[in-house]
């Protein structure tokens, strides 16, 4: 009896916590939708920003660059560092040992110091200016120990079978990794590269720092220009275009939920094929 009402009370508070959580994020949609949907218009969707039509194309472009180029930076980094330490480093090596917390340790660290670190370094030292392809750079090792770290715990969760299996069969390690490893852990890797897109299209205190806010898309990669997350702020931050700035959520969360969804049958098809 005593067992029953534990298992009734757990499963009352989970139900619950469950409630709550679904419910807040719909009140945030919800919320975000009613304000921004009316605002968008033609104009929103100009080639070219001005003070009046406050256009979001701009800033979309710049977004789509930026995590282009940050993800053809992260992921190969990312993905290979994650297969050398589950498949080639040995078990009791200090030197994984070391990477793994350095690697946790720079995912906790606040994104506003890769915006220095990105400023000082790329911004300054290699005089690249405020551009598309400094703050690549920036996000990109920002979001390098979230790909490692889910990439390795993907690695991680494959069975052993399956490596022996193919050793059986008289495949290679690198056959066996790219043949049967990578595709039984494609959906563990492609839920962290997920992750760090939806970081590097919210992120907002080092791109400034690094891209800059110019509302224009550059000429190449080393011109200045401002995220959806940039532009976003800086129409709330004016105060004279927060409905704009609603609107402007609105187009991020289509693009977010357009990526995800992108995402997830890129899984499948990789998967199944």
């Amino acid at each position: 009896m005593k067992v029953f009402r534990k298992d009734l009370i757990l499963r009352g508070v989970v139900y619950f916590c469950g409630i709550i959580t679904i419910s807040v994020l719909v009140f945030m949609l919800g919320y975000i939708c009613i304000k921004g949907v009316p605002y968008l218009n033609s104009s929103l969707f100009s080639l070219k920003y001005t003070s009046e039509n406050c256009s979001v194309i701009p800033a979309l472009v710049n977004t789509i660059l930026i995590t282009l180029l940050a993800l053809l930076v992260s992921v190969p980094l990312g993905v290979g560092s994650a297969i050398y330490l589950v498949e080639y480093a040995k078990k009791d090596n200090k030197f994984v040992k070391v990477v793994r917390m350095t690697t946790e340790t720079l995912t906790g660290i606040p994104s506003i110091i890769y915006g220095l670190f990105g400023m000082l370094l790329f911004v300054g030292f290699f005089k690249w200016g405020y551009s598309i392809l400094a703050g690549s750079f920036t996000v990109a090792i920002m979001i390098l120990p979230t790909i490692m770290r889910t990439t390795e715990e993907a690695l991680l969760a494959v069975p052993d079978s399956y490596r022996e299996g193919s050793f059986g069969l008289g495949a290679g390690k690198l056959r066996t990794v790219f043949r049967i490893v990578l595709p039984s852990a494609v959906s563990g890797i492609l839920s962290g590269i997920i992750l760090a897109i939806g970081r590097v299209v919210g992120e907002t205190a080092a791109l400034i720092y690094t891209a800059g806010t110019v509302a224009q898309i550059p000429a190449n990669v080393f011109g200045s220009g401002r995220t959806l997350a940039i532009h976003m702020y800086v129409l709330s931050s004016e105060g004279l275009h927060t409905n704009q700035a609603f609107a402007t959520a609105v187009v991020l969360l289509i693009m977010v939920v357009g990526i995800n969804a992108l995402a997830g049958l890129i899984a499948k098809k990789v998967r199944h094929s």
